[in-house]
């Protein structure tokens, strides 16, 4: 293999994109490790290995599935539409499906070694990631194209991920957890909406039905306002129900993206500004859970 066809291998996997699983899973060890409880090395390696390699399988896979949609979207960005890999003819389509199903098995694999030493519910948590994370664009269910792809990733993401890192150190459930996990939730689906304008005619055109191409630009636009207004919104009630003052303070620190993303919603009808809005969305995703890691800290 050539080093070109490895360089485009690797870009077909999308790594810029792992760092929301690293950070997601790490939130949830740090709140068990907040509330005084040891770190297991082992289980944390092994839990973020199987979160990384089923990330992956998402990836390639979600090129290989969403190959029409790719080649008929003509405004993709940085963040949306695909690696462009395969619709550049850069590899073979089937080299996508072949490494979504070797990184399916290696993350089976070491679900199964983390399982020997873990909480006993762990299997049924690792199941519901890897299940969810395929069927979001395999048939036969392929959630990316009804609607419920949007809800289905967040789930994934920002519920599971950091709930898996949680109960691998601390063996139990906390409602701690679900107050620091709604910011990040609201503003996984602000992002989804936001990199799905750009694909939006390319999805319409081949019957992939997202929330953008279901509900319409502008409804989809005012959803994301409202999802990234309730983000932040939440901070206030959390601290209510008992989320610590400086916790709340340290995630309300990209407020200022978010109302300068805000105050350029308009941005959503501008093929020329879907670069910006869509980065934004994505500096916006990691930036808020990291300000709440650090709390944790």
């Amino acid at each position: 293999m050539s080093l070109r066809a490895v360089i485009a291998f690797v870009r077909l996997g999308r790594p810029l994109f792992l760092g929301g699983g690293f950070l997601m899973f790490a939130l949830g060890a740090a709140l068990a490790r907040w509330q005084g409880v040891l770190i297991n090395g082992r289980r944390y390696v092994l839990g973020q290995l199987v979160v990384t390699l089923f990330q992956l399988m998402t990836h390639y896979a979600n090129d290989y599935f969403d190959f029409e949609a790719d080649r008929a979207n003509t405004t993709p960005t940085r963040w949306s539409g695909g690696s462009r890999v395969l619709v550049a003819d850069e590899l073979p389509r089937w080299v996508a499906l072949a490494a979504a199903i070797v990184l399916a098995v290696l993350g089976g694999i070491a679900a199964v070694l983390l399982a020997l030493d873990a909480p006993r519910a762990t299997p049924l948590i690792i199941g519901a990631i890897a299940v969810l994370a395929w069927e979001y664009s395999a048939p036969p269910l392929r959630l990316c194209a009804t609607g419920l792809g949007e809800l289905t990733t967040a789930i994934v993401v920002t519920m599971l991920v950091p709930g898996l890192g949680y109960y691998l150190q601390a063996g139990r459930a906390h409602p701690m957890l679900a107050l620091l996990l709604v910011p990040p939730v609201m503003l996984q689906l602000a992002m989804l909406l936001a990199i799905e304008f750009p694909d939006a005619a390319g999805d319409a055109a081949t019957g992939k039905r997202t929330l953008v191409v279901r509900l319409g630009a502008r409804t989809a636009a005012q959803l994301y306002a409202a999802l990234t207004v309730g983000a932040f919104a939440w901070l206030p009630m959390a601290f209510v129900l008992g989320l610590k003052g400086h916790v709340a303070l340290f995630t309300a620190i990209p407020l200022p993206l978010a109302i300068w993303r805000l105050m350029k919603l308009e941005d959503y009808a501008n093929p020329a500004a879907h670069e910006r809005m869509t980065f934004a969305a994505v500096a916006l995703l990691i930036a808020t859970p990291a300000c709440t890691l650090a709390a944790l800290l």
